[in-house]
């Protein structure tokens, strides 16, 4: 029998063939905040990066470490670091890797979070280009010689716009940058970035891979793919001791998650673990779901424009195909002029008013009122966010259900 298995054979037996005592089949949840050692030389050989080992869990447990194994698996990478949720993995990605004086370069689409965190990085003096990324020339025109880190999405939320992925990367490879995809939209089951050349992967573990609306938690993944001792920031005590391709890996831990103190705890990397098991047959419906929706949503005469990858009408619906396992479970709408989405949205009776994804659950928010709403009109402008548009997340219910929901919705509001 051959040792390389399938996606969701691997994540299943992931736990198990870590050798949990007791021949547990999942990694029990270490709530110990810290660790003793008979030996006093152990707990300084852990401090000073000779062994591997636990001495404060701000840092990591037994728990965290076995999700991140198996987010590793998923992404076929290096390493991972994870975090108490998405933002803090980003947040502490750019923390821990950029210095003041350098520059970045991000996708103009990015979600209204992450584009909320880079303003204040901004503010603090760091430089910051945004560029539309649906095309690798905006990349290249904003690069400098400064330039240490290029920052996409896979799927923009809410407007599903798609970054030019694989130029990209054949452009930071080039250049030696940082290489950094968002791939929470789409997750490791539709796509992986290592394949475009990324060199660290972002997932929100809160969204598909969790998939349950139950636990928070974020993670970012070394790929293996840059190098390293081409980089001018790492802390010479970490060029020392740690092997070049796990020195990024390292300095993200230390001065992302320890110093930064985003941890997630040990009861949401249990909770996300056991969810990941199930991503490949949620996201497979949820997918099917979205798609379903999403043409049914395009020929309805009150809605002006859906946003969906899998449609044909999609600007980049050929690069997602080229790209993605799937389309995805996320789409979004605008209703025609005179139908008040507030009023819409309060028809809906099984689609849940929430400002989540990835959940079993459809959800659907307004996005200008909500998620967006700081940026201000002329920026979700320029994003491509009209004042009309809602954001769905589409679960794994019955189609048939949703779409019964949503029709008896426009026949409310019609007349």
């Amino acid at each position: 029998m051959s040792d390389k298995k399938g996606f969701t054979t691997t994540i299943l037996h992931s736990d198990r063939l870590l050798k949990p005592e007791f021949g547990a089949l999942h990694q029990p949840v270490h709530n110990a905040v810290t660790w003793g050692y008979d030996d006093v030389q152990g707990l300084v050989n852990v401090f000073q990066n000779k062994t591997k080992g636990y001495a404060y869990s701000r840092q990591g447990n037994p728990t965290t470490t076995a999700l991140e194994h198996k987010v590793t698996q998923m992404e076929q990478g290096l390493a991972t670091v994870s975090f108490a949720t998405g933002m803090a993995a980003i947040s502490s990605t750019i923390l821990a890797l950029i210095k003041a004086g350098d520059h970045i370069i991000a996708s103009s689409y990015l979600f209204g979070n992450t584009r909320s965190i880079m303003q204040t990085y901004m503010e603090m003096g760091l430089s910051i280009s945004f560029v539309d990324a649906t095309d690798v020339q905006n990349i290249k025109n904003a690069y400098q010689e400064n330039t240490r880190m290029v920052f996409v999405e896979t799927i923009a939320n809410p407007a599903t716009q798609i970054s030019d992925l694989g130029a990209i990367g054949d452009f930071c490879e080039d250049k030696k940058l940082i290489y950094v995809v968002d791939n929470t939209m789409t997750s490791p089951y539709l796509f992986r970035p290592v394949a475009v050349k990324a060199s660290l992967i972002i997932n929100s573990l809160t969204k598909y891979i969790g998939g349950h609306g139950n636990a928070l938690g974020g993670s970012v993944t070394d790929t293996g793919l840059f190098d390293w001792l081409s980089f001018p920031n790492i802390a010479p005590i970490i060029r020392e001791q740690i092997r070049p391709e796990m020195q990024g890996m390292t300095q993200i831990r230390k001065r992302g998650l320890r110093d930064g103190g985003g941890t997630l705890a040990p009861e949401a990397a249990h909770s996300i673990s056991v969810g990941s098991e199930t991503i490949a047959l949620r996201l497979e419906r949820a997918c099917s779901n979205a798609a379903t929706l999403a043409e049914f949503l395009d020929k309805h005469p009150l809605i002006s424009k859906v946003y969906y990858p899998g449609l044909k009408s999609h600007p980049q619906h050929e690069l997602a195909s080229s790209l993605f396992h799937r389309y995805g479970g996320l789409l979004s709408f605008a209703l025609v002029d005179g139908i008040d989405c507030f009023k819409f949205l309060n028809e809906l009776k099984l689609v849940i008013k929430s400002s989540n994804l990835g959940d079993t659950r459809t959800l659907a928010i307004p996005v200008a009122h909500t998620i967006f709403f700081e940026l201000g009109k002329e920026r979700r402008d320029e994003m491509g966010i009209p004042d009309s548009m809602v954001r769905l997340s589409v679960g794994i219910e019955d189609i048939e259900d949703l779409i019964g929901d949503f029709s008896a919705a426009f026949e409310a509001v019609s007349n």
